[in-house]
């Protein structure tokens, strides 16, 4: 990976981590079962009016959806919804990380390097000192609905990683489409429309401006932004390559969660985030590839600068 990706990747951790406390703010306003279909519902409309059909094979692009966009979302939000703290959901929802990279060493034959395998065990090191201070807040109902999300995610990363669509974004927004009807469906049936008629009430409010806010986020920079530019770096680099960036997630969450909603953040939990960062360094490649530019030029060794700065091939 080049460092422009690198740094790529780690833009979508922090749009992803911020994503949590929108999900929060429109989770006040809106039934779980019905955010999800209204967050979908607002980008496949235009999609399907504006966007030409991304050029990959259907099944692609169905379990793309169905992964990422359905079961992932539907067992988050239900997670969040049943009181699944907001930077505890952005901790445990990076499960898909080690998920994916097994997933895909198993199904797609992906070969992994001692430095992607490493990288991989020291996050999920880092996230479990994080998780261990932060499970008492959270029921095992709640943590286990994020597991099964996460799996999900991993199950569409797979997807995208197959379908290599030589238009990213296209397929981002076409994969919108799919968790409409399902997601909808599943609202009537078990939220019913009494509950989600009185979710429009009261939107002028300052509650319900937020919601909008939060659901406005989620859409444009969770969805649009961020998941183009994860899509775009599954079709250039294997999925064990791109992954551990994710597990960057609950440093964001956690941290905003602490910030804007008082959840509370330890010195264990931020040494525990340190190693997460480490392992993403190393699984990416960064630190190897820092070692071979300072082993070609003696002086890169000395001013770490100018490593940062020497030219990406």
């Amino acid at each position: 990976m080049t460092n422009r990706e690198r740094l790529l990747g780690c833009l979508v951790a922090v749009l992803w981590g911020a994503n949590f406390l929108a999900i929060h703010l429109s989770l006040e306003q809106f039934p779980p079962f019905f955010l999800v279909a209204l967050r979908f519902a607002l980008i496949a409309v235009p999609t399907i009016l504006l966007v030409p059909r991304p050029d990959v094979p259907l099944r692609w692009l169905i379990g793309y959806g169905l992964g990422f966009g359905t079961l992932q979302f539907l067992f988050l939000y239900w997670a969040m919804a049943s009181g699944m703290p907001t930077g505890l959901a952005s901790l445990v929802l990076q499960a898909s990380a080690p998920f994916t990279v097994l997933l895909g060493a198993t199904l797609l034959r992906e070969r992994l390097d001692r430095g992607q395998v490493a990288g991989i065990v020291l996050a999920a090191a880092g996230l479990t000192v994080i998780g261990a201070q932060q499970l008492g807040a959270a029921a095992l109902g709640p943590f286990l609905l994020a597991l099964l999300a996460a799996l999900g995610w991993a199950l569409g990363n797979l997807s995208s990683r197959l379908a290599r669509p030589s238009k990213p974004l296209h397929m981002t927004l076409w994969m919108s489409v799919v968790p409409v009807l399902p997601m909808l469906a599943t609202s009537l049936w078990v939220e019913g429309p009494g509950r989600i008629a009185q979710s429009f009430v009261g939107l002028e409010l300052p509650q319900g401006l937020l919601a909008i806010a939060g659901l406005a986020y989620t859409i444009l920079l969770g969805t649009v932004v961020g998941s183009g530019i994860w899509t775009w770096l599954l079709s250039r680099h294997p999925a064990a390559r791109v992954a551990p960036f994710s597990m960057l997630v609950p440093v964001v969450g956690l941290l905003t969660a602490w910030l804007v909603l008082g959840e509370t953040l330890t010195g264990i939990e931020i040494a525990g985030a340190a190693v997460v960062v480490l392992g993403v360094l190393l699984g990416s490649g960064a630190l190897r590839q820092l070692r071979r530019r300072a082993s070609i030029d003696p002086a890169a060794a000395a001013d770490p600068t100018a490593v940062a700065a020497a030219p990406t091939r």
